[in-house]
């Protein structure tokens, strides 16, 4: 066990919370991967040239599924917030696989499930994220986030693989009831961490936050949004995400007219889809399960954070010149996997520093409607400028400026969390004097 407990960064009695960790992410991203590759062929099915309509129809959804997150999470305990909206979801699940079996080749169902989809992994992901900075500590959060990320990591190992030996004896609507078991499962563990977290409180002076899991936020469905105009540290993580919307969705369209070009049989869209996926969560989970918590111990968050970005401005740089599938692939796997082994465990860290309130419902704020009004922008950027067909690198010459912006926003949010750390363990250290 010692050797075991070096090997992984672990102290005493973590090892059952970061299997949980690990649990939960794995069985959301299995249910989720196994689901993506149908999504992505159904988003292509509709003509590359209306992608961008996709991406506003998903802003506009998120819109409007904001203030019901909200109410939620303005009358339910913290620790019932993930529980109540995955059962949910659950339930839409269960409805899709239902009009699957009867209305499979209806367009319009395609793409209310397309945007249905892209709504659920933010809004689920975000809440799985916000439950494991309510449950650990900033220095916990440091050493384990990468580790337990390795669970979506794995998901999305084993989601696409299964979906694929899968999808020709369930079909999707069978897919859609497995996905929707997965999730309730995911739902159990994390209702399992907070049971975890009051049997090994972080310190008994603490006890009294441990406590207040069991009461609600209160105050209004739209908290979030105001909360993220009040503080500028929030105001830095929303560029951050806008940024990064930014780049993934000049990616995105650029990979769904290279898929498009290149494969024109559907089938073929989705196992190279499925490919990709396979590469990126290899590679992605040896560096969360080794290395994203020692880099960010040992060098910050904010080195998780900017590492990426500049990669990717130096791989748009790369396509400029040389556009090819090939070497689109190699920058797509860079991009996904760097932000799902170091981007995402270190946006993570940075709510491990604020207030419960902004923990919840901030958070989801920035993750949903932030995120996905950046897609829809960038979407209709990206669009306009494939338009300009006499210049075709200009698109990549424009994302390699945004991705140094976002390594900048990166550089300077990772400054702020560290600022809010480090007095944070000063007030505790001086809380600490005066306790007798």
């Amino acid at each position: 066990m010692g050797l075991f407990a070096r090997l992984f960064n672990l102290r005493p009695r973590e090892a059952p919370a970061v299997l949980a960790g690990l649990a939960l992410f794995f069985l959301l991203f299995t249910g989720y991967f196994m689901l993506r590759p149908v999504r992505e062929t159904m988003g292509i099915a509709g003509g590359v040239e209306n992608l961008q309509w996709l991406f506003t129809g998903t802003f506009l959804s998120t819109l409007l599924v904001l203030p019901l997150f909200g109410w939620l999470a303005s009358r339910v305990a913290r620790r019932r917030i993930l529980p109540c909206a995955y059962g949910f979801f659950v339930l839409n699940l269960l409805l899709f696989a239902a009009l699957f079996l009867g209305y499979s080749d209806n367009p319009w169902l395609a793409r209310t499930f397309y945007i249905w989809l892209s709504v659920f992994n933010l809004v689920a992901i975000s809440l799985a994220w916000s439950v494991l900075a309510d449950v650990f500590s900033t220095e916990q959060a440091k050493r384990l986030f990468g580790m337990m990320a390795g669970g979506a990591s794995l998901g999305g190992l084993t989601g696409p693989s299964a979906g694929t030996l899968l999808v020709a004896p369930l079909q999707h609507s069978g897919l859609l009831a497995l996905a929707a078991l997965l999730l309730a499962g995911s739902a159990g563990v994390a209702a399992w961490l907070y049971r975890w977290r009051d049997r090994h409180p972080l310190d008994p002076d603490e006890q009294p936050a441990e406590q207040e899991r069991q009461v609600t936020l209160g105050g209004n469905p739209f908290d979030g949004a105001v909360e993220v105009a009040r503080s500028p540290f929030l105001l830095g993580i929303a560029l951050f995400v806008v940024l990064l919307a930014s780049v993934s969705t000049f990616l995105y369209f650029e990979q769904a007219a290279l898929v498009a070009a290149r494969f024109p049989d559907p089938v073929q869209q989705t196992q190279v889809f499925g490919l990709i996926d396979i590469l990126v969560q290899a590679l992605a989970i040896f560096t969360q399960v080794f290395l994203t918590g020692r880099i960010a111990q040992r060098l910050g968050v904010g080195v998780l954070l900017v590492a990426v970005p500049l990669v990717i401005a130096g791989g748009f740089l790369w396509l400029a010149l040389a556009p090819t599938f090939a070497v689109f692939v190699v920058i797509m796997v860079a991009r996904r996997a760097g932000e799902y082994a170091l981007v995402r465990p270190g946006r993570e860290m940075l709510y491990t520093v604020v207030s419960p309130q902004q923990k919840f419902k901030a958070k989801n704020f920035i993750d949903t409607v932030i995120y996905r009004g950046g897609d829809a922008i960038s979407g209709w950027l990206k669009r306009a400028l494939d338009l300009l067909g006499e210049l075709p690198g200009l698109a990549m010459f424009i994302g390699a400026i945004i991705a140094l912006t976002w390594a900048g926003t990166g550089f300077l949010i990772g400054r702020a969390q560290r600022r809010r750390e480090e007095g944070n363990s000063t007030e505790e250290t001086g809380a600490g004097k005066t306790v007798p």
